[in-house]
């Protein structure tokens, strides 16, 4: 990775690119006169998500002592991208935009007025989507399922034009997907968000990132969200619930072929006996995870005890 040396500052924006040399040229000079006429102090960071199109070549006519440059020797993806990202920023408050011109700097007045307000997170929705037909339509289908699954109430989690306090930035943990869910995230950790609509604009070059196994991938890591913000205190209710509901499945069929042997019947070469016998085997196998869950979660919660109490002993 390449740098140079962080300045700081009220503001910084965060573009993660993945091959978006043409759009950069554009891009940063357009965000960077939004920033000056917020009258913020300000620096941009690119992180070069091992793009293999020139962006490097690029950044060295454009690299400022406020825009600031680090490349990756890989593509890690775009979470990886932002986690450093996040470890850099030296702003009091950070901006996440993507680097293919459609999320409009000049909108940036407008989501500091929300911020304003007492928010620590504000996303920008796209009411108006300039994006493919499948593109939009999996959006919709993701947003819906996670408003859904998570409780929280918002329209537009994927889009990545965000704006966040320096407090938020520095809680979140990004991987794999998840900064598909970083509102969800927000609010588990107590932090307030909400969200205003922007204008959307046509990417200015090139071709978007997005194909199937991101989609895919997205809806995996809504299992991983949910239970990092649902269970993670209480494992037990998870698997002990999948174990249970086995359980009663698999002695529902035993008590059904102990009638039957009870009335005379042959039971002995029957399938359903052993699919019975596996269903009650795995239901102790998963109550028996969840407990073991809840002694993890417990003793290291004990262990938290312990080390605050040493430190206010001191």
């Amino acid at each position: 990775m390449n740098e140079v040396l962080p300045v700081g500052c009220d503001v910084s924006v965060l573009m993660p690119a993945y091959n978006e040399a043409e759009n950069l040229v554009e891009v940063i000079p357009a965000t960077a006169a939004a920033l000056e006429a917020l009258g913020r102090s300000w620096e941009i960071l690119i992180i070069d998500d091992g793009s293999t199109d020139g962006t490097r070549t690029v950044m060295s006519g454009l690299r400022s002592p406020n825009v600031r440059y680090i490349r990756l020797r890989r593509n890690s993806g775009k979470s990886a991208a932002l986690e450093v990202g996040l470890n850099h920023v030296e702003g009091e408050h950070v901006v996440l935009m993507d680097a293919d011109g459609q999320d409009d700097p000049q909108e940036l007045a407008k989501m500091f007025a929300k911020l304003d307000e007492g928010y620590d997170l504000v996303t920008g929705r796209r009411e108006v989507r300039n994006d493919r037909f499948i593109k939009r339509n999996t959006s919709k289908i993701y947003n819906g399922a996670t408003s859904m699954v998570t409780g929280v109430k918002m329209k537009d989690f994927n889009s990545g034009y965000k704006l966040m306090t320096r407090e938020l930035s520095d809680s979140l943990e990004m991987y794999g997907e998840l900064h598909r869910y970083i509102p969800v995230l927000a609010v588990w950790n107590g932090f307030k968000v909400t969200e205003v609509t922007v204008e959307h604009h046509e990417r200015l070059h090139g071709t978007s990132k997005f194909g199937p196994a991101r989609f895919w991938r997205g809806f995996l890591d809504l299992v991983t969200v949910k239970f990092l913000t649902t269970y993670t205190a209480r494992p037990f209710h998870l698997f002990g619930g999948i174990g249970f509901g086995i359980g009663f499945g698999g002695a529902a069929i035993l008590l059904w072929m102990f009638v039957s042997k009870v009335l005379g019947h042959d039971i002995g070469q029957r399938p359903v006996l052993q699919l019975g016998v596996l269903l009650v085997v795995v239901a102790v196998q998963m109550i028996s995870l969840g407990l073991l869950g809840e002694l993890m979660v417990n003793l290291r919660r004990r262990d938290r005890l312990d080390s605050s109490a040493e430190g206010d002993l001191r």
